[in-house]
């Protein structure tokens, strides 16, 4: 029973209990025993609450009246948002013993929708890197090979979705950070439309438009129930979306889709050998499924979008954590990545910032012409395969010399600075039996069309269950 309900898709698990077929109890033990004996081996849930209150809450959900896809569901948050009464470190040890007094916008949405919080995924500190480990919690290792990156910073949702921990996972996206660890995991991550999933009011909304809340899954058509619930405005915050009915609108003929194959940005990305080639067998799938896919030249220069994203994040960070770097007591506890993002904003310039936000624009004008010619794009989710977890972040790719701690997640920035619907798609494994992803994404407010598309290749491919970790 413990392995039938835990590698269930959450859909199924969610029609089993709307049906009664299972109870949140059976579901809620199912899920716990498993993280009792995969957990300590990969560090992906932590702040994990006690067993009897867990199923306490999962006896409750099996008395009351059906409250949404969630009911009665184990989810574990992202350990950056805020969650009422559990604790949040955002893996920062200033906030090791913090206990939020309410939810965020998107941990509430979840809870009316019937899930049980059990506990927090791992991230990397403040959320900064694709490699998620800090001195709160530790790092969180790859199920595949515990050895290496669970990938970041959704790196503990990742991994606890791939081990079969928990059904569906949220994470949140900047520079790659939902499709970095799905890549690393072989499971789907996506990132919306910027605005599609709002963020909560408390901080510049106008401008810190670079990252997004998301949700991850085992499959697009658990991805979509999941986005159902996290989307829709939020009458506070700009640039809202209205939701769709996503889950209702997989059915898709890719019979005449035209996907363009962007690979390594005309050789402007360093790739680690192996990953391009697997990544391309991989986007032929659309090609056996009726698509049309042709290469595509690098759209636009590579070192125009690295100028004006590393200058708007910069920014950002100096404007939302400069205290840090003003209290010495609070920056001798502060990562070194974190400090340079903060060092590097405070040097910004206005003029610096109205140039980045020109590249932007000229980038998204180009982006809007050729996805006129193009149903989606696709080129990979990750430039390295999962590296040792020892590693704090890569210093070289494919001979290449790093230049800052991101630079190696390079490839995930022509879709985060103009906030378009991407999905990471399960592109299987390369010699070293290591999981890679492919980035499938689209024109802004194309969501539906992009979980249609991954759900038809899903179909064809099957990657999370036709390779799942080893135990």
């Amino acid at each position: 029973m413990t392995d039938d309900l835990t590698t269930l898709s959450a859909t199924e698990l969610s029609r089993r209990i709307a049906r009664r077929d299972v109870s949140a109890r059976e579901v809620m033990a199912a899920h716990l025993d498993r993280i009792e004996e995969i957990n300590p081996g990969i560090n992906a849930i932590v702040s994990l609450r006690p067993a009897r209150d867990l199923l306490a809450e999962a006896d409750a959900a099996d008395r009351s009246p059906r409250r949404g896809w969630l009911h009665g569901m184990p989810l574990a948050v992202k350990d950056v948002v805020a969650t009422k009464g559990l604790r949040t470190t955002y893996g920062s040890p200033l906030h090791a013993d913090f206990v939020p007094a309410a939810d965020d916008l998107i941990a509430a949405r979840m809870r009316a929708a019937g899930a049980i919080f059990i506990g927090k995924t791992n991230t990397p500190e403040w959320g900064h890197g694709s490699h998620s480990y800090n001195p709160v919690h530790g790092v969180t290792r790859n199920p595949y090979d515990p050895t290496r990156s669970a990938g970041g910073s959704s790196g503990g949702a990742a991994a606890a979705l791939a081990a079969r921990l928990v059904p569906v996972a949220d994470g949140s996206d900047m520079m790659g950070s939902l499709r970095n660890p799905a890549a690393f995991c072989n499971v789907y991550g996506f990132r919306p439309t910027w605005g599609l999933v709002p963020p909560d009011a408390d901080g510049d909304t106008f401008i810190s438009t670079l990252t997004t809340d998301g949700p991850m899954g085992r499959s697009p058509e658990d991805i979509a129930h999941f986005l159902e619930i996290l989307a829709g405005p939020n009458p506070e915050a700009p640039f809202g979306r209205a939701a769709e009915p996503y889950s209702a609108l997989l059915g898709i003929n890719l019979e005449g889709k035209r996907i363009g194959w962007l690979g390594d940005w005309g050789g402007a990305y360093p790739v680690e050998d192996g990953i391009l080639p697997l990544c391309r067998n991989a986007v032929s799938v659309f090609e056996d499924l009726g698509a049309h896919v042709e290469p595509v030249p690098a759209p636009f220069p590579a070192d125009a979008l690295w100028e004006s994203w590393t200058v708007l994040r910069s920014a950002i960070n100096a404007h939302s954590k400069r205290d840090l770097l003003a209290d010495p007591e609070k920056r001798a506890l502060t990562k070194p990545e974190t400090l340079w993002e903060i060092e590097t904003g405070l040097t910004r310039t206005a003029e610096d910032v109205f140039r980045a936000s020109d590249i932007r624009s000229r980038w998204y004008a180009t982006a809007a012409r050729l996805l006129d010619r193009f149903d989606a794009l696709a080129l990979p989710s990750a430039q390295v395969w999962p590296f040792p977890a020892d590693w704090t972040w890569p210093r070289e790719v494919a001979g290449r010399q790093m230049d800052s701690y991101h630079r190696w997640m390079e490839i995930v920035i022509p879709v985060s600075l103009i906030g378009l619907p991407c999905l990471s798609l399960p592109a299987g494994f390369g010699a070293a039996g290591l999981p890679m992803g492919v980035q499938l994404f689209g024109p802004a407010g194309s969501d539906a069309m992009i979980l249609a598309m991954g759900q038809a290749y899903h179909g064809a491919a099957g990657w999370p269950d036709r390779r799942p970790p080893p135990r």
